[in-house]
């Protein structure tokens, strides 16, 4: 398992400067439609199964309307807890070397990249539509010249601030390295 705190590669004096995860408010409007979802059997029965005389009297209904409610509730379940594992495993982290991006896709695959930071040309943020501007949280590209040309933070708040905190680590990285081969030279 990935621990934020053991960085895989970690390089000499790197730190953790910024863990970031995807706006919480998304996984409350998931969250909320998932509560409707609980909801909706219940209203379903009420309305249409137990006033049916029907469904009352044929011996099958009830094991039937077990079965079928279970189900539904396990789908509901899996639901939550992938709401949950999307959440909690797709985080970005910002140290004083690199970027690292770790995406979960589905329960099984995860895709871990890296960045360092002299090689990024471009920060851009992106917050489209009245939901995403009231509540704050929106999309972060990162450019390089590698072979993934562009980083993608999807759905993060403050997105102005994040480009912001990389622009001023990439300034600092690069004149880092200007000092450094400034040094170099008056050897």
């Amino acid at each position: 398992m990935l621990s934020i705190y053991k960085l895989p590669n970690k390089l000499p004096h790197e730190r953790v400067i910024k863990v970031i995860r995807k706006d919480v408010f998304l996984v409350f409007i998931k969250l909320f439609f998932l509560f409707l979802m609980v909801v909706l059997p219940v209203g379903f029965f009420m309305l249409f199964i137990k006033p049916n005389e029907f469904f009352m009297s044929w011996n099958g209904a009830y094991p039937l309307i077990v079965l079928m409610t279970s189900a539904y509730y396990l789908f509901l379940w899996l639901f939550a807890f992938f709401t949950f594992i999307d959440y909690y495993l797709d985080v970005w982290i910002l140290t004083s070397e690199r970027i690292i991006d770790i995406e979960q896709r589905g329960f099984f695959s995860r895709v871990i990249a890296e960045h360092k930071l002299f090689r990024i040309q471009d920060v851009t943020s992106e917050v489209h539509g009245v939901l995403p501007t009231l509540i704050g949280y929106g999309d972060v590209y990162v450019q390089t010249a590698g072979t993934k040309q562009r980083f993608h933070f999807d759905d993060i708040p403050n997105p102005g601030k994040i480009r912001d905190m990389i622009i001023k680590l990439v300034q600092r990285k690069k004149k880092d390295a200007i000092r450094e081969e400034a040094r170099l030279m008056k050897r």
